[in-house]
């Protein structure tokens, strides 16, 4: 009898110990617009760093899918979430305008929601559900304002897009705009959508330079298509620094080209503080405790004088 009964307590004893260990962590699912994204790749990698930061038996557990830019398929991650009872979910919208289903979901099944990166185009959100983002058109006013001095004020220049469905590429073309009522001599030759992604913003400005256009300046919404435009300016024999560029983000390819001068300037959005107020968010409501509902990071200028502090 003896033998049956001391197996039984270590058993008892071992399935303790898993259930607290597991219990210990807070699990959190993460869906992310798109893996591939430069950004968001940063983004992500500072959200993990954060996770892994906090002390053991109080620490938070991240599961990332990829919605690979597919508004249905982040619903249904979101919905294998609730299923799977996470204690918080982080959401980088593939869509603004497309967030409804995914707040509806998670508020009726009680779990905290935080949109990180990209906040949702409802302007009121409901309790428990938590936007960590910076201030898109504060970036457009940023870069605009800074290659409008540049420009003397006078001049043409074209505008790169981000992806249309975002609400990132609103509002810092909105930014651009709002700089640019303040200079009437500045015209806008093109605008064009390259979805963010550097080889569309090089193929755009290839072909308004085939096409003959000109222009003296490049204000584009992230700084891969900023990289493409200088690329293509390269390739067609343009003169460095003849064409002003200028884009947002402050990736580590952003700041090298600023150092290099194929960028003359970029909007630093801050992946860091990012990642750590929404990993911070989802933790503390989680644990319902009291969080900040609408969280800004501020967007700082980069140019040629201070690339270095950003490296």
């Amino acid at each position: 009898m003896k033998t049956p009964i001391r197996f039984t307590a270590l058993a008892l004893s071992m399935l303790l110990a898993s259930g607290f260990a597991s219990a210990a962590d807070i699990k959190v699912g993460v869906s992310m617009s798109a893996f591939d994204d430069t950004f968001l790749t940063y983004l992500r990698e500072d959200m993990d760093k954060q996770a892994k930061s906090y002390p053991k038996g109080d620490g938070v557990q991240l599961q990332f899918e990829d919605a690979r830019a597919d508004v249905v398929k982040q619903l249904s991650q979101v919905e294998n979430f609730i299923s799977q009872r996470v204690d918080a979910i982080i959401v980088n919208p593939v869509d603004t305008a497309s967030t409804a289903n995914i707040i509806k979901a998670a508020t009726a099944a009680k779990i905290p929601l935080v949109f990180v990166n990209r906040r949702p185009d409802q302007k009121d959100l409901p309790k428990d559900v938590v936007a960590v983002t910076s201030d898109d058109v504060e970036a457009g006013k940023l870069q605009m304002q800074y290659i409008a001095e540049k420009l003397g004020g006078k001049g043409k220049i074209v505008i790169l897009l981000g992806d249309l469905a975002n609400n990132s590429t609103t509002n810092r073309t909105k930014g651009v705009k709002e700089v640019l009522a303040k200079y009437p001599d500045i015209k806008i030759e093109q605008e064009q959508t390259g979805t963010w992604l550097r080889d569309k913003g090089m193929t755009l400005v290839n072909d308004w330079l085939t096409q003959g256009r000109e222009f003296d300046a490049v204000l584009a919404n992230n700084d891969e298509m900023a990289i493409g435009a200088s690329m293509a300016l390269k390739s067609s024999g343009k003169e460095k620094g003849s064409v002003l560029i200028a884009g947002v983000d402050g990736t580590p390819d952003g700041l090298n080209a600023i150092a290099k001068g194929d960028m003359a300037a970029s909007a630093f959005q801050d992946a860091k503080g990012q990642a750590v107020g929404s990993v911070e968010a989802a933790r503390k409501m989680a644990k319902n405790e009291a969080t900040e509902q609408n969280v800004v990071i501020p967007f700082k200028l980069i140019t040629p004088d201070n690339v270095k502090d950003f490296k």
